[in-house]
């Protein structure tokens, strides 16, 4: 047999009868081009492949998106398995969703033209054997969702703030299967919100899959693979329904909005959120001055200080800090007294005083600190963080001491404050698994917060201090259970010479912590302890 040995610059072909054998440097001639293609096509550059392609389709970027989109590609790579003459085969190893992996054999030929080599379409260079009019596609059967537990196992949905909880489903829309990836698509079935849209993923589980070739009609022409689907896992919440219905029955006859959160103060566990009206989480993310609520702060830092319980002090109608003047609830004058009574009676210029002369803003900040604030709270659901911004001057430290100026915080926030202050040690709180809580609300992949433990000396304190608000200070007047100690608080909010206030109430009961707040409700006393009172009393 005779061969011609054609030498053209860098190209070197071997004509052996019929067939034309190539052997190329890399990226020249019809093999380069080809590799080329094949690169262009793993990253997805279908503007490259048409620029290398001869009779492609008006709609050829848009047939190379939608076979990647309905087959749920996550990850894909085509590799050059042969060439010889003026075509070849490729390999296409693909990723589909749920990390199961579809590999077929593919081929293609090149021709030159327009003074270089590209690939001649046809529609089974996407998929052997695919006719027009036909694509390749991958069928899901979605299993049925998981649910959103309470602790106790039952269901966490319905109305009011338990289904508030655990979030509700509908269709996605394009924009939000977009966000999700594969396999999702517009109209199907997801979380829309709380706990449900936090852990999608997990309570859908994972659909499974036919790669077929459909016709124009979607009808099944074959069915090349089959994957088995993942069913959905349950997320267990931390929530006792004993603790959030009571929760719910407490607000009920509020006529403006309010917030309850219960926790395990030994742990930091979540027992009831309860949110009126609903729609927004303002007990989780809401952001409110604390008002009174935060001198148990700063009690805890003067008890740290060296203070205790019956150290004398001073609580004068008023006290001015660096050229402001700070006054007591109806200039109350209660001459020198006891820490004790001066927490009970909440008096602003006591601490407002003490905080400037015994303190100091890091001090104060630092304890803050030892109470959560300025922590992420890494719970199981979006929450803010409470904050304790750093104080300009002695007059922001005085208005910081009993949590006006800056200082910010949710119902969520004083709750585990006052689990703090029941058990000695802080707790972040949460409000699923310890083991789920970092996969929902923390981007960065970060764990909850350790715990905190407080000094003894200020536990103790705190355990004279709190008692003394409902037997004989602010909250005297409302019918607690036995055992209860808490904290009133009246925070100022808006602008002028007597500005609306928040109404908060916090405090322990047992393992039992809890918040309360009332926006625009008046006083602690008046509008949040009694709300305090009922829950206790129906959670008993």
């Amino acid at each position: 047999m005779r061969r011609t040995i054609v030498i053209i610059g860098a190209l070197v072909a071997v004509l052996a009868g019929a067939g034309v054998v190539w052997f190329l440097r890399a990226g020249d001639g019809p093999r380069g081009t080809a590799e080329r293609y094949l690169a262009a096509w793993g990253r997805g550059d279908h503007a490259a492949m048409r620029a290398m392609t001869v009779g492609a389709p008006a709609d050829f970027e848009a047939r190379l998106s939608r076979m990647r989109d309905e087959l749920g590609v996550v990850r894909q790579e085509y590799r050059l398995a042969s060439f010889r003459d003026e075509g070849g085969a490729y390999e296409a190893h693909l990723t589909l969703a749920g990390d199961r992996p579809w590999s077929y054999l593919g081929t293609f030929s090149f021709t030159k033209a327009g003074g270089g080599w590209k690939a001649v379409w046809k529609p089974d260079l996407l998929y052997p054997g695919l006719k027009e009019g036909q694509r390749v596609r991958a069928s899901r059967s979605w299993p049925d969702r998981a649910w959103v537990v309470a602790a106790d196992g039952g269901a966490l949905d319905g109305p009011g703030s338990a289904g508030q909880l655990a979030g509700s489903v509908g269709p996605a829309s394009e924009e939000a299967a977009k966000k999700l990836g594969a396999p999702y698509r517009k109209g199907d079935l997801i979380g829309v919100d709380g706990l449900q849209g936090q852990y999608e993923r997990r309570i859908a589980g994972t659909p499974a899959l036919a790669v077929q070739i459909v016709g124009a009609d979607d009808g099944v022409v074959k069915t090349l693979q089959r994957f088995g689907g993942k069913a959905g896992q349950q997320v267990r919440t931390t929530i006792d329904p004993k603790a959030q219905k009571a929760a719910g029955q407490a607000l009920a006859g509020v006529d403006k909005p309010a917030s309850l959160v219960a926790l395990r103060s030994s742990t930091g566990e979540v027992l009831a959120v309860a949110n009126k009206p609903g729609g927004y989480n303002r007990a989780l993310m809401g952001r409110y001055p604390p008002g009174s609520t935060f001198k148990i702060v700063t009690a805890a830092a003067l008890v740290a200080g060296g203070m205790d319980a019956a150290t004398p002090v001073g609580c004068p109608a008023t006290t001015n800090v660096g050229g402001r003047t700070f006054k007591n609830h109806q200039n109350e004058d209660f001459g020198t007294i006891p820490l004790r009574e001066a927490f009970a009676h909440s008096c602003n210029t006591t601490f407002a005083r003490l905080a400037v002369d015994r303190l100091g803003e890091k001090r104060l900040a630092q304890v803050a600190g030892q109470f959560g604030f300025n922590a992420p709270i890494i719970g199981g659901l979006p929450a803010v963080r409470a904050a304790f911004p750093q104080a300009k001057d002695a007059t922001a430290l005085a208005a910081a001491s009993f949590g006006q100026g800056e200082v910010l915080t949710s119902p969520l926030n004083m709750a585990s404050v006052a689990a703090a202050a029941d058990s000695g040690t802080w707790h972040s709180p949460r409000i699923v698994d310890t083991a789920l809580a970092p996969q929902a609300a923390d981007a960065g992949g970060r764990k909850p917060e350790p715990p905190r433990p407080l000094e003894p000396a200020v536990k103790r304190a705190l355990h004279v201090l709190m008692p003394a608000v409902v037997s004989e200070g602010t909250a005297r007047g409302v019918a607690f259970p036995p055992g209860t100690a808490g904290k009133t608080g009246t925070a100022e909010f808006g602008s002028g010479a007597e500005p609306p206030t928040h109404a908060w109430f916090v405090g322990y009961r047992g393992d039992l912590a809890f918040a309360v707040i009332v926006e625009g409700g008046g006083t602690g006393a008046e509008a949040a302890a009694p709300l305090a009172a009922a829950f206790l009393k129906a959670v008993d």
